[in-house]
């Protein structure tokens, strides 16, 4: 999902005393100035573009306000509570002391969330998530449209005029055209139609999960897969904007950056919130950093922002093992894992398919021109294929790929029953999710021949895993308000052991019953009368992974020096300064092209 840089060395080098008693799930207490973000500290002079959030929606009075603290307007922002300014460093301080500003970040750079690989074989996503019995109702997106905020979308046949019926720029290029080629590969799950696969010498069609939506195409990163968080915040105002015009229910982030700050702060997780209250069900994509233990915590706390807010549905990533029998599936190793870094918000909230998956690109690409043997051989679907490369589909990995089949099945569902809220929506999807999952695995990287072990937990999977013909046959609705389906929350109980938490108002988590004679989050149970981890019990008032598990929580996240004791969280130099993790001294972890070798 995101490229993001990340130190090689320990996550948190130094260390930062904030009370012995630090409870989870609680907004932290954050070591820089309350009004301006961490990662604004190391900048010490020279101009600096800022996102200025207001306790109100500025106007004209505002800007002349941050002009005199030596600001210029450079872009607004819509309906949003903010705006991107110009400002010198010199001066951020002082702009943030003003009493109508609320918060100040950078504009931070952001990326799309997959990697690249040359793997050929087929992923057989629909069978695992079983689209067919949505086509088997009839159900194809057909009215529904899915704002897709990405790289663009290339004019390729599997995505006819048809389907894409607004595009906008947003870089400034004057182009909405894919030029990187990952929102194609996006748009291709959501809604392509198979045509190139789709004949007498065709094994295989390559469909996209809702086949007839209508794409809104919102660019927002360049031909390198760069953009801002300005830039996505602006698409996602157009969004709400064209909601009515193009029946927006839908929109698509397979994008994100680090998490920085609260996502009570964090601009763009405050305009994903602006999006859903509004009525378009947003799903994210995870992070793509399961991998990263440069903290020992073996991927744990990994999400990336937005994917760290409580509205939004976050996706993982699961590995179809190349088979259409999901009882072989397993997580993907380098699928971000919850909880979220400082609220503790339990994240993903379900997964779906995101390993070497087939979709639609363009030769002209920029992830082809860099990964030309992700090109699938036309062997792979047509009876007289031969080695060449495929010059319609090509294959990609990560959370990003993952994503776009939950908004497809959101817009089956919706189709279904115009009348569902976003809440509604990420609760049946969460409450169906398949949950029989291979409770421990090993993951084997056939490049590096690195090995990984994972488990099945409510920190990688959440829910558990997309099910479609679950999701439409679902009759019992959670309430419809906006905020009635937050995450839940992850704290340590008295006793030292992760609990699962309520967060509001929502039916997510508590002692209460959800729906039926099921608890889904209670004291007793996870997910009704089948129990996921552990030999007795898996979260509640109990304990996560039980007593067999390899990775009990209270030596991975809550120990004393790790990602939630009494000694750390964010300071000027430590998560997120100038020299650690993703500061500006940092390196990468991965590579431009190639993340985790060519299999995954």
């Amino acid at each position: 999902m995101i490229k993001s840089k990340r130190s090689k060395s320990a996550m948190w080098g130094k260390k930062i005393l904030i009370g012995s008693a630090l409870v989870l799930g609680a907004v932290v207490a954050y070591a820089a100035p309350a009004k301006m973000s961490h990662d604004l500290q190391a900048t010490k002079s020279g101009p600096v573009d800022v996102i200025v959030q207001f306790n109100h929606e500025p106007g004209a009075s505002d800007h002349q306000r941050v002009a005199g603290h030596g600001g210029k307007l450079k872009r607004q922002l819509g309906h949003f509570r903010g705006a991107l300014y110009t400002v010198s460093a010199e001066r951020l301080a002082e702009l943030a002391a003003d009493p109508n500003v609320t918060y100040v970040t950078p504009d931070r750079p952001l990326h799309g969330a997959s990697t690249s690989s040359s793997a050929w074989t087929l992923d057989y996503h629909n069978e695992t998530i079983n689209t067919a019995a949505a086509t088997a109702q009839g159900l194809d997106g057909t009215g529904i449209g899915v704002a897709v905020i990405d790289s663009g979308i290339a004019n390729v046949s599997d995505l006819n005029g048809n389907n894409i019926v607004y595009s906008q720029d947003f870089t400034g290029q004057g182009s909405a055209a894919d030029q990187f080629g990952h929102g194609t590969h996006v748009s291709g799950i959501i809604a392509g139609n198979g045509s190139a696969s789709t004949g007498a010498n065709d094994l295989y069609t390559f469909k996209g999960v809702a086949q007839n939506a209508n794409l809104i195409n919102l660019r927002v990163l360049d031909a390198n897969g760069s953009g801002t968080v300005s830039e996505v915040i602006a698409a996602i105002q157009t969004a709400i904007q064209l909601q009515s015009t193009y029946n927006i229910r839908v929109i698509n982030l397979s994008i994100g950056g680090p998490v920085w700050e609260s996502y009570t702060q964090d601009p763009l997780c405050q305009a994903v919130e602006q999006a859903w209250k509004a009525g378009i069900t947003v799903v994210v994509a995870a992070g793509n950093y399961g991998r990263d233990n440069a903290a020992g915590t073996n991927g744990y706390g990994t999400i990336t922002s937005p994917g760290n807010d409580p509205y939004v549905i976050t996706v993982g990533a699961m590995n179809t093992m190349g088979t259409p029998d999901r009882s072989d599936d397993v997580p993907a190793s380098y699928s971000s894992k919850g909880p979220s870094l400082g609220d503790g918000v339990v994240k993903p909230d379900l997964v779906a398919p995101g390993n070497l998956i087939v979709s639609l690109y363009t030769a002209s690409d920029t992830l082809n021109v860099q990964n030309a043997g992700n090109e699938i051989p036309t062997s792979l679907y047509e009876t007289n294929g031969t080695s060449a490369a495929s010059g319609s589909y090509f294959i990609l990995s990560g959370t990003s790929m993952a994503t776009p089949m939950v908004s497809g099945a959101a817009a089956l569902m919706l189709q279904q029953n115009p009348t569902l809220t976003p809440d509604q929506v990420k609760a049946t999807l969460m409450l169906t999710a398949f949950k029989h999952l291979q409770q421990y695995s090993i993951v084997t990287d056939t490049t590096t021949g690195q090995t990984f072990n994972e488990q099945a937990d409510v920190f990688t999977v959440g829910a558990g895993y997309l099910d479609i013909q679950a999701a439409l046959a679902n009759t019992t609705l959670a309430p419809a308000a906006a905020g009635s389906a937050l995450s839940p929350l992850a704290k340590l109980n008295a006793s030292g052991q992760v609990v699962l938490t309520e967060n509001g108002s929502s039916v997510l988590a508590g002692n209460d019953i959800l729906w039926g004679s099921d608890i889904l989050w209670g004291s007793d149970i996870l997910w009704g009368s089948d129990i996921l981890w552990g030999s007795n019990s898996t979260a509640g008032q109990d304990i996560l992974w039980g007593s067999s598990a390899p990775l009990a929580a209270s030596d991975i996240l809550w120990g004393s020096d790790i990602l939630w004791g009494s000694d750390i969280l964010w300071g000027s130099d430590i998560l997120w300064g100038s020299d650690i993790l993703w500061g500006s001294n940092s390196t990468q972890i991965e590579a431009s092209s190639v993340l985790w070798g060519s299999k995954k």
